[in-house]
């Protein structure tokens, strides 16, 4: 299908992006497009204008912050799977964005991109979530800090407000093992589940994909894990809280399942 009729600006910087964005009441940003030009196509995303933010350089780095890492959100996905940085202090980040896709997508998608998406398919926002990363996002009325745990919202929905630019994120140096369990039936398809785990200050963090509306922390499991379970016992509470789809790719009962066994593997990969 073609998109429906759309105005297209080109930001020059943050601050005027932002303002483009406040001039209409469905503005979209766009930077790699990988997320956003499917939605346009089928008619499901239909915005009046598209401020393209492809070429604020600035938004586009990885540096050392200390404790964490903190990564500009026009960051390639490419970039981020072979940052030396991300691989020697947060390996599952360069990891997982070294499985997006193809290698089109992955010199073309951005870090921001696929987090402001909030597709519950996605890989980075579970590994975010995992990782308790912080979002740096810069509005009309300034800066603020949103925890990756407040920030995904619903289906295809977060807390950015409609003139909000997500600008930085930012990952803790991990202390421990860190994996990111991934069952696609295609190569590039997107995840039909995943779940990563996380060794992080004596604890043990769990995140999964495509098991409900948003990325979902298996809280049941790191309760379980924190109670002395084993990694069987642990797995078997993964369906907590959870709501899996039933789609072509498979039947909410199928990815209870499979995020079951998945939870195991990875567990046991920690500990490995």
């Amino acid at each position: 299908m073609i998109p429906a009729a759309f105005d297209y600006e080109l930001a020059g910087n943050i601050d005027e992006a932002i303002s483009l964005l406040g001039q209409s009441g469905e503005a979209k940003l766009i930077a790699g497009g990988h997320s956003l030009l499917p939605l346009m196509r089928l008619r499901f995303a239909q915005p009046d204008l598209l401020v393209d933010i492809g070429r604020i350089d600035d938004l586009s780095y990885v540096r050392d912050a200390g404790d964490s890492i903190a990564v500009g959100a026009m960051t390639r996905h490419a970039d981020v799977a072979a940052d030396p940085l991300l691989g020697a202090d947060c390996g599952i980040l360069a990891e997982t964005a070294a499985q997006i896709g193809d290698p089109q997508v992955r010199h073309r998608g951005t870090l921001g991109g696929s987090i402001a998406h909030a597709d519950p398919a996605s890989d980075l926002p579970t590994v975010l979530l995992a990782l308790d990363a912080e979002f740096d996002v810069r509005g009309p009325a300034g800066d603020r800090t949103i925890a990756a745990g407040d920030f995904f919202t619903g289906f295809l929905e977060s807390a950015l407000e409609p003139t909000d630019v997500l600008t930085e994120v930012r990952v803790p140096k991990l202390d421990g093992p860190a994996t990111y369990a991934k069952y696609n039936r295609r190569a590039q398809d997107w995840a039909t589940v995943a779940v990563a785990a996380v060794q992080r200050n004596g604890g043990t963090a769990l995140a999964l994909t495509n098991m409900a509306a948003t990325p979902v922390r298996a809280l049941g499991v790191e309760q379980a894990l924190a109670d002395g379970a084993d990694a069987a016992t642990a797995a078997a509470r993964v369906g907590e809280g959870t709501n899996p789809p039933s789609d072509t790719n498979g039947s909410a009962e199928y990815r209870a399942h499979l995020a079951t066994v998945l939870t195991r593997r990875a567990l046991e990969q920690l500990s490995a």
